[in-house]
C-alpha cells in the first residue's frame, strides 16, 4: 500500500461515505470581513458535524491573505475536530507554511508525484501523511492521478455544470468508469442528498460540493448522507 492510500486508510471515516466541503466565501453576503467571518463559522460547523475534508478554495486571494485565512481555518477546525482535514487549493507553499493537511491540485497543476518528491527532498517528517486531492474531468485523468500517487480524485461535473469544471455534465456512466481505478473518487457537480446514493452505487467513495454544505445546515446534510 502506498503512502497516499495509508493516509486515507488511517482516517476514522475511510470506510464510509467521504464528505468534502469546498469553500467559496464570495457566495456569502456582506463585505469582505463579513464573508470571512461567515466562512470560518461554516468551516467550524462542518468540522463539528464530521465532514472529512475541507478544501480552502479562495483563488482570488494573494498568498499572504490566503495564508492568514488558512491559519484561521485550521484553528476553527482544530477547535471542533481532530479528524477533519484541511487542504489548500493549488498553493502548496501556503499549505506547507501553515501545516495544513494537504493540497488540492487542478489537473494541470504540478503533479502529485512531484509534490511528494519535493516534500521528500525537504525531509518533512509528515510527507507520507500529506493528502493530495486532484480535480479530474475524465477517466484518463483519474487513471493518471492514481499512477501519480494522488490520495483521491474529485470527478465531475456529474449532474450539472459547475464553476470548478467548465464542462457539460458527464453523468453516472462516466463516473462509474472513473471509479474503476485504484484511487478513491469523490463525485462533484450537482450532487444532492437525493442523488448521492446513485453516486455511491456507481462506485464513488464520497461526494464533494460547495452549495451542498454552504447553503444548508451541515449536520442535517451529514445525517442524511451518512444514513
Amino acid at each position: 500500500m502506498n503512502s497516499s492510500w495509508e493516509a486515507l486508510a488511517d482516517h476514522p471515516q475511510s470506510r464510509r461515505l467521504l464528505l468534502y466541503y469546498i469553500t467559496d466565501r464570495n457566495s456569502f453576503p456582506g463585505d469582505e470581513a463579513a464573508r470571512r467571518r461567515t466562512l470560518i463559522a461554516k468551516i467550524a460547523e462542518a468540522a463539528r458535524a464530521g465532514v472529512d475534508y475541507i478544501q480552502l478554495r479562495e483563488r482570488d486571494l494573494c498568498a499572504r491573505e490566503l495564508q492568514g485565512l488558512a491559519a484561521d481555518a485550521l484553528a476553527a477546525i482544530r477547535a471542533e475536530s481532530q479528524a477533519t482535514r484541511l487542504l489548500v487549493n493549488s498553493r502548496l507553499d501556503v499549505a506547507l507554511a501553515e501545516a495544513a493537511d494537504g493540497v488540492h491540485l487542478r489537473s494541470d497543476d504540478i503533479s502529485p508525484s512531484d509534490v511528494r518528491s519535493l516534500m521528500s527532498r525537504s525531509e518533512m517528517t509528515a510527507a507520507d501523511r500529506f493528502l493530495i486531492g486532484i480535480s479530474c474531468h475524465s477517466e484518463a485523468e483519474v487513471r493518471n492521478a492514481a499512477a501519480e500517487g494522488a490520495s483521491f480524485a474529485v470527478f465531475g461535473p456529474v449532474f450539472e455544470k459547475v464553476a470548478l469544471a467548465e464542462a457539460m455534465p458527464m453523468g453516472l456512466s462516466k463516473l462509474e468508469e472513473a471509479c474503476r481505478h485504484e484511487i478513491p473518487v469523490l463525485a462533484l457537480g450537482g450532487v444532492t442528498v437525493k442523488n448521492a446514493p446513485a453516486c455511491l452505487e456507481a462506485g464513488a467513495s464520497g461526494v464533494a460540493g460547495i452549495r451542498l454544505f454552504q447553503e444548508y445546515e451541515v449536520a442535517k446534510v451529514f445525517e442524511r448522507l451518512r444514513a
